[in-house]
C-alpha cells in the first residue's frame, strides 16, 4: 500500500465530515521513498491540492469543506513530522505552505513545482 493509499484509508476511517469524501486516490504519488516522510509530504501535498487544485483523495465536497479538509491535511502532515522530532523539517513545511498561498495570490504559482521540489528533498533527507 502506499503512503497516498494509507492517507486516503485513514480519511475514510475517521469520523470526520471529510470521511464521507474520501476516495481511492486517483493520482499518482508524488513523493518517494517510501515511509512515514513520504506520508507527511503526501498529506501537506493533498492540503495543498485542496486549496488550489484538484484533491485526488476526495470527491463530492464543497469549496468551504475542501479549504477545512486542506487544512486539516496541512495540519495532519506537520504534526506527524513533529512526532519525529524535526523541528527544522516543521519549519520547511511551513514555510512552504505560507509560501504557496503567496504564490497563488500573487499570480506567480508557477514558481511552485521548484519550491515542492526543493521542500520535500530537504524534508526528505533531514533527520
Amino acid at each position: 500500500m502506499t503512503e497516498l493509499q494509507a492517507l486516503a484509508r485513514q480519511l475514510r476511517e475517521e469520523a470526520t465530515p471529510i470521511s464521507a469524501h474520501a476516495i481511492e486516490p486517483t493520482g499518482e504519488a508524488s513523493f518517494a521513498p517510501p515511509g512515514e516522510r513520504a506520508y507527511v509530504l503526501e498529506a501537506v501535498r493533498e492540503g495543498y491540492l485542496l486549496h488550489y487544485g484538484e484533491s485526488r483523495l476526495l470527491e463530492g465536497h464543497d469549496d468551504d469543506l475542501a479549504l477545512l479538509a486542506g487544512d486539516y491535511l496541512y495540519a495532519l502532515g506537520i504534526e506527524r513530522l513533529a512526532a519525529l522530532g524535526d523541528t527544522a523539517a516543521v519549519l520547511v513545511l511551513a514555510d512552504l505552505i505560507s509560501a504557496s498561498a503567496q504564490l497563488h495570490t500573487e499570480g506567480r504559482a508557477d514558481e511552485l513545482p521548484a519550491r515542492w521540489r526543493d521542500a520535500a528533498t530537504a524534508v526528505g533527507r533531514s533527520t
